[in-house]
């Protein structure tokens, strides 16, 4: 049977030795101890690389937190759980403030035993994933933007010169699907993502998720014994996103008692557990991301205005992929190699011309998700170097704007003339009217780009 996990048990006292090596073994821990060589104890604990520690305080010509100190000092990461006859806090509060995880008091309730053993082992296996997940998340936030229009390059301007300084706070809006997420990794990247030892944590939170219930847990942490169900010690997600970054995701939805202490930890940049004594210095940058619109729901009450103001002095708009045509092209053929690669079909090469065409009309009421999930149908079910219109879905071709062909025909100057501007402001609204008022599908239609689109509406005031 799987080793639940490894102990290194340190007592002076023989029956103490077995008692909890039966207990412990019976639980399927690995366990080894020592009860006479304290002065080398260190030396024969460093190679078992146990996950935690039993450390008994008092011991023959030398101090448990004395070996505690150099069980630090050297480096080990094994969690330390101190064993005392002395029952009081001070003796608690001196191990805990030297790194101790949590201590016994002699004589053991076995109960207590399993529960504090249990949670030690959880608190390191979790710390392990998270080690783990920090060397290997840069691998996993976006190098760049994908885009050439100039909403996008205008948008990594700001970013990089928001991200230059380390900004407190940035509030990112957008509608759905169209990468608030991406955009807060990114912005992560740029800031953490290039350090050279290790990658700085990156904690999301879905604020839509919660139950109403665990909000202040999640958010804040507790202390052991806080309440009924605080088993153990929790941190919050502003201690473990500290030196790196929090997504608030969806925050339009957060609850209205939960704004207002957000806002003081903000502002004053420390965090206190549920049943703590002590503010928690944090230094984190929040990235806050919606779909609402929050000046609405500022005025209907429904959010806090100071806290608004204290997110959106960096604001974000991510413009949706109708706006931005030019970059549906490289959308879509970024996707195409990225799933062609996942799914091995390397076969795929491109769209064809006109599938690409029919990408740039559609409306895209999902955005880049939408998107991604089409190039990922197709890539699965297609097998072409090329993919052509005809294998594109026939909702898509059913509900994209074609241009008549009749509108090829050369325009035929009259013998009394025109006004080009007027005839120009004419095919304009024309353009504006049969495409629903969408900017990127008239844009289309005129051959024109989304940048020249609104260039010449703001010229004839029809913006």
């Amino acid at each position: 049977m799987k080793s639940k996990g490894k102990i290194f048990l340190v007592d002076d006292d023989e029956l103490i030795i077995q008692i909890l090596s039966a207990l412990l073994e019976g639980e399927g821990y690995e366990v080894r101890t020592e009860n006479k060589d304290f002065k080398n104890v260190v030396d024969k604990i460093a190679p078992f690389l146990p996950d935690a520690v039993m450390l008994d305080i008092k011991l023959p010509r030398t101090s448990g937190l004395d070996i505690l100190k150099e069980i630090k000092n050297r480096g080990i990461e094994a969690q330390i759980v101190m064993l005392t006859a002395d029952d009081t806090a001070d003796t608690a509060v001196r191990a805990m403030k030297l790194g101790a995880a949590d201590y016994l008091t002699k004589p053991f309730n076995n109960d207590e035993v399993k529960i504090v053993i249990k949670n030690t082992i959880e608190k390191v296996r979790l710390q392990h994933e998270v080690e783990h997940l920090r060397k290997i998340s840069c691998e996993y936030f976006e190098r760049d933007l994908i885009g050439e229009s100039q909403m996008i390059r205008d948008l990594k301007a700001t970013i990089e010169k928001m991200t230059s300084v380390h900004v407190s706070s940035v509030l990112i809006t957008g509608e759905s699907g169209t990468g608030k997420e991406l955009i807060a990794r990114y912005i992560h990247y740029l800031m953490f993502g290039s350090c050279k030892s290790r990658c700085e944590p990156f904690v999301a939170v879905n604020c839509a998720a919660l139950p109403d219930h665990l909000l202040e847990s999640e958010f804040f942490g507790h202390e052991k014994g806080a309440f009924t169900d605080a088993k153990a010690e929790k941190k919050g997600v502003f201690e473990l996103a500290n030196g790196g970054s929090l997504l608030l995701d969806e925050i339009g939805e957060m609850k209205p008692n939960l704004q207002s202490k957000l806002l003081r930890v903000l502002e004053e940049r420390t965090t206190r557990r549920i049943g703590g004594k002590e503010d928690i210095p944090i230094d984190v940058t929040v990235l806050a991301t919606t779909n609402r619109n929050l000046v609405d729901a500022v005025n209907k009450g429904e959010f806090r205005k100071d806290l608004f103001f204290r997110l959106s002095t960096f604001y974000l708009h991510i413009p949706p992929i109708r706006e931005r045509q030019e970059d549906i092209p490289l959308l879509a053929r970024y996707f195409l190699t990225h799933y062609s690669t996942r799914y091995n079909k390397k076969v795929i090469k491109s769209f064809s011309p006109e599938a690409e065409k029919l990408l740039i009309s559609y409306n895209w009421p999902g955005n880049v998700r939408e998107l991604k999930n089409l190039v990922e149908r197709l890539v699965v079910l297609e097998n072409v170097e090329e993919i052509p219109i005809e294998r594109m879905p026939e909702w898509l071709r059913s509900q994209s704007i074609t241009i008549d062909s009749s509108a090829e025909r050369k325009f035929i100057l009259p013998k009394t003339g025109i006004s080009l501007e007027e005839l120009e402001k004419d095919l304009i609204k024309q353009a504006l009217e049969r495409s629903g008022y969408n900017k990127a599908i008239a844009a289309k239609l005129l051959d024109v780009s989304y940048d020249t689109i609104r260039y010449q509406m703001k010229k004839f005031g029809m913006e």
